[in-house]
């Protein structure tokens, strides 16, 4: 089945190349140009993955990201200025999953959406429930519940936990986070993986200042306490 995918960017130019490439995979593109259509379109329709430049007319795209998380659990790439690390770690806190900065290279683009559509994939082999206290994390379906309320985590933030959750216990440093979320080539760095470990602790931890489930290990990085 086709995955559809929303193009968000004031630059004509840009978006056409990019629907024009994404199609040639067989992707099903909608395009927008500033943001309040863009959460219009998020709100109505079912998408697979949204790109999303920063610097929108109207709302900004990290306005746009934080009224999609709002109602949808849909990963979003944001679109950055390059080398404007705080546009980065700003896309990151408003509750997008990825990020790649401008200009880019279509095939990157490409890679990185094949990536996390990938990950967000439901493989028939994955069917366990976890189920530790109040938490309960749901391989099959993406999900995690604290009591029977559902958790709006993005993809990123789901991954990070399952990771986690799969091996209690066992710490992993900021750098093998990054690696397997992200990939070995990935140009990002490790304020990367500490933005979504807070976002995460902030969401399912009744005190993210003492966690009870992701917990820091000092000096060598995060781990899931059973």
């Amino acid at each position: 089945m086709s995955k559809k995918v929303l193009v968000v960017d004031d630059e004509k130019a840009i978006v056409k190349g990019i629907k024009f490439s994404l199609e040639q995979d067989d992707m099903v593109v909608t395009c927008a140009y500033d943001g309040e259509e863009a959460v219009k379109l998020a709100s109505e329709n079912s998408f697979d993955i949204i790109l999303l430049d920063v610097m929108l007319p109207g709302l900004s795209g990290f306005e746009v990201c934080q009224q999609i998380r709002e109602f949808s659990h849909v990963p979003i790439i944001m679109l950055t200025a390059k080398g404007d690390d705080m546009d980065k770690i700003l896309g990151l806190e408003y509750g997008a999953d990825d990020y790649i900065t401008k200009p880019f290279n279509i095939l990157e683009v490409k890679a990185r959406i094949k990536a996390i559509l990938r990950r967000g994939g439901i493989s028939e082999d994955k069917s366990g429930l976890h189920i530790y206290g109040e938490l309960t994390l749901n391989e099959e379906y993406r999900r995690v519940y604290i009591g029977d309320k559902d958790v709006n985590l993005t993809g990123r933030e789901y991954d990070v936990l399952e990771i986690l959750i799969l091996t209690p216990g066992k710490v992993y440093s900021r750098e093998a986070l990054l690696e397997k979320l992200w990939g070995s080539n990935y140009p990002g760095d490790e304020r990367t993986v500490d933005v979504h470990i807070r976002r995460l602790r902030e969401k399912i931890e009744k005190n993210p200042s003492d966690p009870r489930y992701v917990r820091t290990k000092w000096g060598t990085g995060y781990y899931f306490q059973p």
